[in-house]
């Protein structure tokens, strides 16, 4: 309740003061900071006089220099160059989309069936059908074309038949005319000047209309030949057409010519190369598969223009294989081209020459299409001194090679003669057995 509605306010009485007591803390000691600076300064003082005059003076050492080493052999020297490439059959069949002739040249044609990549195949089997759907429909087409070509013949000789008959009752006409005309002419004793002159006229009419007609017999009998020979060549023209169209359906079945590996040519498919697959839209003269007998292998590889003029056809080489590392097979120089070529992707003036070596031996594993490369023996040289070329040091056109004598090094001048990228042959100078030391 307000105070303003409480009639009789009650006083409220004062709280007692507090009175607060002071309490004192003990004095504290003060601290020794005099006495421990002087223990720091001596034990400074210590520290330095041992550093300076009582500790041993440390001996210098001296680093101890290790070279690489090598010994001087006795060995074969080979230089080489190593070309890359990829293999290839020797004996091959390339098998394309049969080609056809005449407007459907043009149209392309769908695998119904192509045998499996990688299959070993024999001769005579079947590679790969081609829907015949179409050119059947087309053959039954002109068949109907050759039918109505044979028609029309038998229907024009009939109406040239009609023709020379009408040709031969005018010929009767005109030859009854003339005989009347002889008649009336021979009578003409009894007539007048210009009776007789009328009836000679009439006479000369007759004979000139019937030698006309009669030459036209021959005249005509050459058209008709000529109109039958011309729709002969028609129906002959159409049979052929339906006969070709035949022979192309019977290649649209594709056969292999040879015994071997079945390798399935790449074509361009939404964007990108990819294997030739069933349910594709190929066109004639399109690379569809290739037969390779695995047994004669090539690597086909190309060598820089700069550094084939040393490359000779039957030089030995080492052949080896990206897929496996540790395939190594031995093989010959074949063909070298006759013309540097360019790349598409190169500058105009970097050209190589291709190069087709022969694979010696086979091995399962290898099959066309693998990148690999060649070591193409250029230089050999039995049982010589082969010194590292990293221990051949040129100076003032000079070669000089360290030579290790217990532990020191002695320089010596050697004379060299032909060098790869790893060895180099000593013709004087050093022996074999001897160690030198490497860069």
């Amino acid at each position: 309740m307000s105070a303003l509605t409480n009639p009789t306010p009650q006083p409220v009485q004062q709280p007692p003061q507090r009175v607060l007591r002071q309490v004192q803390e003990p004095p504290r000691k003060p601290f020794p900071w005099k006495g421990w600076l002087a223990f720091a300064m001596v034990l400074a003082g210590c520290f330095a006089a041992y550093q300076l005059w009582l500790k041993p003076a440390a001996k210098p050492q001296t680093a101890a220099v290790v070279y690489r080493t090598a010994k001087v052999s006795t060995g074969t020297f080979q230089r080489t160059l190593r070309v890359g490439g990829v293999t290839a059959a020797q004996k091959y069949a390339h098998i394309t989309a049969p080609r056809l002739r005449g407007p459907e040249a043009r149209n392309s044609m769908e695998l119904l069936k192509l045998t499996k990549d990688g299959s070993w195949v024999k001769n005579g089997d079947t590679l790969a059908e081609i829907d015949p759907g179409y050119l059947i429909d087309h053959v039954d087409d002109i068949k109907s074309s050759v039918v109505q070509a044979e028609l029309d013949v038998a229907r024009r000789k009939s109406e040239q038949a009609v023709e020379l008959e009408t040709l031969q009752q005018t010929i009767r006409v005109a030859k009854s005319d003339l005989d009347k005309a002889k008649l009336e002419f021979g009578a003409s004793g009894i007539r007048t000047d210009i009776e007789r002159e009328l009836l000679k006229l009439d006479l000369e009419e007759a004979e000139a209309r019937y030698k006309q007609v009669q030459l036209d017999v021959p005249e005509k009998r050459v058209i008709h030949s000529a109109e039958i020979r011309i729709l002969d060549f028609t129906t002959e023209r159409h049979r052929r057409h339906a006969g070709r169209h035949i022979n192309d359906i019977k290649a649209f079945s594709i056969l292999s010519p040879m015994e071997g590996l079945l390798v399935v040519q790449s074509m361009f498919r939404g964007g990108e190369f990819a294997k030739v697959q069933q349910g594709d839209q190929v066109m004639p003269g399109q690379g569809v598969v290739r037969v390779v007998n695995p047994n004669n292998m090539q690597v086909e590889a190309t060598a820089n223009q700069a550094e084939s003029s040393d490359v000779r056809i039957g030089q030995k080489a080492m052949i080896g294989f990206d897929a496996f590392p540790g395939l190594t097979l031995s093989g010959k120089v074949h063909s070298i081209g006759a013309l540097a070529v360019g790349g598409w992707r190169q500058n105009y003036f970097i050209r190589n020459v291709p190069l087709k070596l022969n694979i010696e031996g086979g091995d399962p594993r290898v099959i066309p299409d693998l990148s690999g490369y060649a070591d193409i023996v250029l230089e050999e040289k039995p049982n010589v001194t082969l010194v590292p070329i990293g221990a051949v040091q040129q100076q003032s056109g000079k070669s000089f090679v360290y030579v290790k004598n217990g532990d020191q090094y002695s320089k010596r001048e050697v004379t060299l003669g032909a060098t790869n990228n790893m060895m180099a042959v000593a013709e004087s100078g050093i022996k074999p057995g001897e160690e030198v030391r490497l860069d």
